[in-house]
């Protein structure tokens, strides 16, 4: 073997350890894959488990029992019942059996209803909020929450919803309206071995604190426990008027830990995920409210589902799950810290609510207020101006109208900037004729448009000039068209005839079933709609006065224009009427502002300057960079004419 066959084993050796080396698994996603498998397992242990189970409660129903019966005569029914439930149960029977009974704690802000059967919430009531139809709102009740944790005792599958927990109050209603205040609740196998369920509300707050400890149990529950199983599944009601509008912003969203806040496709009508990586909450999001569990550390593993179900049922729009894995580290005093958030999606309130100081809950994300520049804009300048405007004036069709006039006043001088540019483009529309009709040949066509930008080069024309300052009016536009259909502010607010600002304001509505009219409008018409639509009509006709018709873009742009009005009243018959409102506002003061614009521009002093520059042959000033880019293409075509010597 001579000395470049052995380099070439050394430098294949090389290759072969390299790939190794950087194609291995990291031990993330080792772990990942170790939940993934240990999931599987614990489902297969689960479904034998649950047949286990029954395979002995069987056994003792019907070999058992009449064993003993023969045996002992005294035995009666209550002993049987107990025999069938330390079978099932194990140590934990003693909690199996009891009454169901309820306890309230509330603050100034909702009440929380818990049933002792499974220590769940029960019901949960937003005191400060009403039902579209003026009821009291209440996110759930009874069955239509769903909520256990599931492990393994004494080879027996336990199930918390199925264990009756015993109180530490006597009263049944705990008020902490002025200081926090805390219930517990336990699951007792002896006075000293126990699951407690622990609900702490504050004052002033939509946050319960709920903290879940294995107490001395650590010789019941196997050696090799390193999770649980948390299931939660919850009815989301229909409470607002737009029921087709609140549907489509009824979703599930959930935040990965220390990374970012995703959320389930809600355009399927079913849909599932299953999360290997960690996460920080899962929040069933309705419209203006939302129900949240958080971990105060974090959850390993998850698997969501929505469906919905709104075409089926009458009183629910969506029915979410969500099967959860907990870490659990075997020792006799485990703690599990949770929290749950009941309340409004309003912005500030979800910024604000945190958990402790470490964890970045970002629960705001929840409300869509756009990407980038869109979202930006909203947080920055319009949610602020909004805020500071609530604390001073009552009517919020009001604030609307002040926000709209602050806004269009600060954007007055791109307005400005941009009917004037069109304004010249228009007035020296017939210089251009004449510049343009020394070229006739098709052949000359880039000698034309050359010759197009010459002249308007001299005159001081930019023709983007229009288009520019309306591009910077943009994430403006779109901002409040996100803002407006998600501010719960706005929620039941009234003004003029609107009843709520916050979903359409129709005032001819019918039953009927119309197919190209219910298509078009729904089953009503929005008078703010047909207001906005109306007004962009008007400002359409001014607007198109001012742009040069012979131009074929601008005859389609006309088209596109008058067509928009049509195409508005289609999307936003069934929106927000404070979007509508707003948008109607906005266009009306547009209008006034072309008009007063048109008396400041003298259109024959604008002529004659624009006679003058070309004359002079002196356009607008150019900056130092344009002067830069003009010098390096001299120097580059003097180059190149160089070349061709």
């Amino acid at each position: 073997m001579d000395r470049n066959q052995i380099i070439g084993f050394l430098m294949i050796g090389a290759i072969l350890l390299g790939f190794f080396y950087f194609t291995k698994p990291k031990q993330e996603d080792l772990d990942r894959q170790q939940r993934i498998q240990d999931s599987l397992r614990q489902e297969q242990v689960l479904q034998q488990a649950k047949q286990d189970s029954l395979n002995n409660i069987q056994f003792v129903s019907q070999d058992t029992i009449p064993q003993i019966v023969a045996t002992d005569t005294t035995l009666n029914k209550d002993s049987l019942v107990s025999i069938q439930l330390q079978n099932q149960y194990g140590s934990f029977a003693k909690a199996a059996q009891g009454e169901q009974e309820f306890l309230t704690i509330r603050n100034d802000l909702m009440k929380v209803e818990i049933t002792t059967k499974g220590a769940r919430v029960y019901s949960v009531d937003l005191t400060k909020y009403k039902t579209y139809d003026q009821k009291d709102l209440i996110l759930f009740d009874g069955e239509d929450n769903e909520f256990e944790l599931q492990f393994f005792s004494e080879g027996r599958l336990i199930k918390t919803s199925e264990l009756y927990f015993t109180p530490s109050v006597t009263e049944s209603i705990v008020d902490a309206t002025s200081t926090a205040k805390t219930i517990s609740l336990r699951a007792n196998v002896s006075e000293d071995k126990y699951i407690e369920y622990l609900y702490t509300l504050k004052p002033g707050s939509y946050l319960v604190d709920f903290d879940i400890n294995f107490v001395n149990l650590n010789d019941l529950i196997p050696k090799n426990t390193t999770y649980l199983e948390l299931y939660w599944n919850e009815y989301l009601k229909h409470l607002e008027r737009g029921e087709k509008w609140e549907n489509q912003n009824t979703m599930l969203y959930y935040k990965l830990f220390q990374s970012s806040v995703e959320k389930l496709n809600p355009k399927k009508n079913i849909n599932e995920e299953s999360i290997s990586s960690k996460v920080s909450w899962i929040g069933y999001k309705q419209q203006f409210f939302a129900s949240v569990l958080i971990s105060k550390e974090h959850f390993d593993f998850a698997k969501i589902s929505t469906e919905d179900i709104s075409e089926k049922d009458s009183v629910n729009l969506k029915y979410m799950t969500s099967r959860i894995t907990i870490p659990f580290i075997h020792s006799n005093n485990v703690n599990i810290p949770l929290a749950f958030y009941y309340g409004p999606n309003k912005y500030q309130i979800l910024k604000n609510t945190q958990v402790n100081e470490t964890l970045d809950l970002d629960m705001e994300k929840m409300i869509f207020l756009g990407k980038n520049i869109i979202g930006f804009v909203n947080k920055v300048a319009i949610i602020p101006l909004f805020n500071f405007l609530e604390k001073f004036i009552g009517s919020f069709g009001i604030i609307i109208l002040i926000m709209t006039i602050l806004i269009k006043l600060i954007l007055f001088p791109l307005t400005y900037k941009s009917y004037a540019s069109s304004a010249k483009m228009r007035i020296l529309k017939p210089e251009i004729d004449k510049v343009t009709e020394k070229f006739t040949k098709k052949e000359d066509a880039m000698k034309k448009q050359q010759a197009t930008m010459d002249l308007y080069k001299k005159a001081g024309v930019n023709p983007m000039g229009g288009c520019l300052p309306m591009l910077f009016q943009f994430p403006f536009l779109v901002a409040l068209f996100r803002f407006f259909p998600t501010s719960i502010e706005l929620r039941q607010q009234s003004f003029l005839w609107v009843h709520d600002l916050s979903t359409y304001d129709a005032v001819v509505s019918w039953t009927a079933n119309i197919p190209v009219v219910n298509f078009i409008f729904g089953n009503h018409i929005s008078l703010f709609t047909m207001l906005m639509a109306v007004a962009m009509v008007i400002n359409t006709v001014l607007t198109n006065s001012n742009m040069d018709q012979s131009n074929p873009q601008a005859k389609s742009m006309k088209y596109m224009m008058y067509l928009m009005p049509v195409m508005m009243i289609v999307w936003f018959n069934n929106y927000s009427a404070g979007l509508s409102y707003y948008y109607f506002l906005s266009t009306v003061i547009g209008i006034f502002q072309i008009l007063f614009i048109r008396k400041m521009i003298d259109e024959d002093k604008v002529l004659a300057k624009l006679r003058e520059n070309i004359k002079n042959n002196k356009g607008p000033k150019k900056s130092k960079f344009q002067q830069r880019l003009e010098e390096m293409q001299k120097q580059q075509n003097a180059t190149k004419n160089k070349g061709k010597k």
